[in-house]
Parts: structure tokens; sequence; C-alpha cells
């Protein structure tokens, strides 16, 4: 999202850095377009979908391997694994699972904890563990988690997500007007997704 590619040009000026909008599409073109700019690693950076339910909001992410929807299990470079701090007791180092669309009940979640052991997920690092592979680059991964577990997300959130990488700000109003019982669950989730942005701008201000 926009908001996260805001936090990276801060802390890391030099980096290129490519939008998804957690779509597919643009998952490949911005794996794409870096690739062709000459990067020599990539990095999937953002926030995440807690799987472990023993997580909360800000917990940081840095798993060594990235498990794609058909079991496959892509190696994040040990270099760029050292680099994020992997190892240290304030990071989680548990695979991450990518998923082509929203997960957005608890249910949901619990089931793909237990299927995969993973602890967290996104829908964007598979392409780009993919596209580092194919392109002979190194990858890494470092994700905050952003809506824990036993969370079930509201339908305006899901709403919110725009391919550009964009707020839908329309799609919510308009999701908040049809049913205001989920604007405690919205507050909640602004709450947690501000405490997940200032630790993933504490984390990459240590880089």
């Amino acid at each position: 999202m926009e908001a996260e590619a805001a936090l990276v040009r801060a802390a890391l000026p030099a980096a290129r850095v490519g939008i998804s909008g957690a779509t597919a599409e643009g998952a490949r073109a911005a794996v794409q377009g870096l690739v062709r700019d000459g990067v020599d690693a990539l990095l999937s950076f953002g926030l995440a979908a807690g799987l472990d339910p023993d997580l909360r909001p800000g917990a940081v992410l840095v798993p060594r391997h990235v498990r794609l929807p058909d079991g496959r299990l892509l190696a994040a470079a040990p270099a760029l694994l050292a680099w994020l701090g992997d190892g240290r007791p304030d990071r989680v180092g548990t695979d991450l699972l990518h998923s082509d669309d929203v997960v957005a009940t608890a249910g949901r979640k619990g089931a793909l904890f237990r299927r995969t052991g993973c602890a967290g997920l996104d829908m964007e690092s598979g392409f780009v563990a993919e596209g580092a592979e194919r392109a002979g680059l190194p990858f890494a991964v470092l994700r905050v988690v952003c809506d824990p577990a036993g969370r079930t997300l509201p339908p305006a959130a899901v709403l919110a997500l725009r391919p550009d990488g964009g707020i839908g700000l329309g799609g919510i109003l308009l999701s908040v007007l049809r049913r205001p019982v989920q604007i405690p669950a919205l507050i909640a989730l602004g709450r947690d997704a501000a405490r997940a942005r200032a630790r993933a701008v504490q984390v990459l201000r240590e880089l």
C-alpha cells in the first residue's frame, strides 16, 4: 500500500519501491518492474495478518521461508535475514504464508495456522519470492502484524484496499452506512494498524 511505501522511502531513500495494492496483478508488475530496474535484492515489506494466536499487533515477522499455496517453501537469503535481525528475541522467524485472497475471518486464520504452522500471512510475498527465484536474486520478508489471529475483519476493511495502493474511502463510508455496527471494530483495527506502522518505522530506522 502507498502508506507502507512511504515508510520505506523515508527510512531507506536509496531503495526502489514497487506498490502492489494487495493484488496479484499489482504484485507481479511491481516485482517485474524492480527486476527491470536492476535491483540486487528484493524485500517484501508491509503489514500482515497474524495466524499464530500468540502474536499481537506490532509483532515483527522475519520469516525464513515463504510458503506458497501449493505447499512449496521458498527460502529467504541468509545474509538478508541477518540484516533484518533474524534470531533476535523481538523477531519472529516462523514461516510466512502467501494467500491469493483476503483471509478475513478468525476461523479461517485458525485453520490455516493449524494446517501450515505459519506465523503470519500476506498477499504479496509469494510473488516476491517467486520473482526473486526466477531472476536469480536474493529475497527476504519484513512484515509487521496488524490484525491478529483472533480478529475477524469488518467488511469495510476489506473494501478499503485499492489496486493503486491507496485507501478507498468511498467504499468504506458506504459499507459503514449500511452496517454501522462495524464502527467499533474499524476503530480497533485502525488503532492496531497505527501500532504496527509505528513498529515498522522503528525497525526501518534500526536498519
